[in-house]
């Protein structure tokens, strides 16, 4: 390590599995130096690379990544690193995925959780940070992962979490683990009240009037049926349940799940978890509070919590954007978590 960042005492942070830079924003907002960061998809590391220029970015499957070669890259010896954070991809634990648990899950993508621990071993970070989906909590290899950091001398808690809690006007329950070397890391304190979507998004231009890009991204075409069943849904918080049974779509008579489909969101409320479909309402309560459409990209973008000079480039189209968006971490999430973290290694410091 430098001698200039050791007078600058500011603490340093490794991102694996970093996406579009969800993780990275939120602890940078906390107050690290994300030194690198690792993502295999190349739209995600654009994106990435285009927001965060001031990391070092491996594009690359993290399974090739050399952990020694990179903390020698970093010139970190062993123990240097405060925070190793990341977000194995989640899709192979998704309880959707796995019809709800009444399938077994043998997604290739799972094992990436023992990348977390390859990592730990290289560079004995004094914190570790992994954020997931809550059905982790019961697969094999979580399980594995937390006993063998136990067995490395992290003091490790792992809790799941409503993203809403947390200043995020967003219900999204995750996974979190924090582990500290030697000593705990708490999590962090909820916020005393919640963000709504009229704080993230009700400032707004409408699309096409912003000269914002990825607000402006048009709409798909829809038929005339669809396009007034979006119409005559009750605005601020209406569900297509509000319809008579003779206004539901065929398909949606045939069956009682996914009631929150073509539902809006409303105004003084959270809205539901942002997923790679928010940008079509037949994929949940993805209608705007007031407005006959579907959130844009760059609403959900806000409703995550990236700030409205985030860069997605609209060329990549509205479906890629969205699952960049959906799969990211709520930086302000991350944001309060990582302000937990720096707390207590500053406390470590001290005593």
């Amino acid at each position: 390590m430098t001698a200039q960042r050791k007078e600058l005492r500011k603490p340093i942070a490794l991102d694996l599995f970093s996406g579009c830079g969800g993780l990275t924003l939120g602890l940078k907002q906390a107050g690290f130096e994300v030194l690198a960061a690792v993502e295999l998809d190349p739209l995600a590391a654009d994106t990435y690379r285009s927001n965060h220029r001031d990391v070092m970015l491996k594009e690359a499957d993290i399974r090739a990544v050399s952990p020694l070669r990179l903390r020698r890259e970093l010139n970190l010896q062993k123990g240097e690193l405060d925070l190793l954070a990341g977000c194995p991809p989640c899709q192979g634990f998704s309880s959707l995925r796995t019809r709800n648990g009444s399938a077994r899950n043998r997604d290739r993508r799972n094992d990436l959780v023992d990348q977390m621990l390859r990592f730990a071993k290289t560079f004995e970070p004094k914190t570790i940070m992994m954020e997931n989906v809550p059905k982790l909590i019961e697969y094999g290899p979580f399980k594995r992962l937390c006993n063998q950091l136990a067995d490395l001398g992290y003091m490790v808690d792992v809790q799941i979490k409503d993203a809403a809690r947390y200043g995020v006007p967003q219900r999204r329950r995750r996974l979190i683990l924090l582990a500290g070397k030697g000593f705990s890391v708490p999590f962090a304190r909820e916020a005393r009240r919640a963000r709504t979507v009229r704080s993230a998004i009700g400032d707004l231009r409408e699309p096409g009037e912003s000269k914002d890009p990825l607000h402006d991204l048009p709409e798909k075409t829809r038929n005339e049926k669809v396009q007034k069943l979006i119409r005559d849904i009750p605005k601020d918080g209406g569900s297509r349940n509000d319809l008579p049974d003779s206004r539901q779509l065929p398909c949606h008579r045939k069956s009682n799940g996914f009631r929150d489909i073509y539902g809006r969101m409303a105004w003084d409320s959270v809205s539901p978890t942002i997923t790679g479909g928010c940008f079509n309402p037949s994929k949940g309560r993805f209608l705007h509070p007031v407005r006959d459409r579907a959130i844009t990209m760059r609403e959900a973008a806000l409703l995550q919590t990236f700030p409205k000079r985030y860069r997605f480039s609209p060329a990549a189209g509205k479906e890629a954007i969205a699952l960049m968006i959906g799969n990211a971490l709520p930086p302000e999430f991350i944001r309060r978590q990582g302000i937990a973290v720096l707390r207590s290694l500053r406390s470590l410091e001290v005593g």
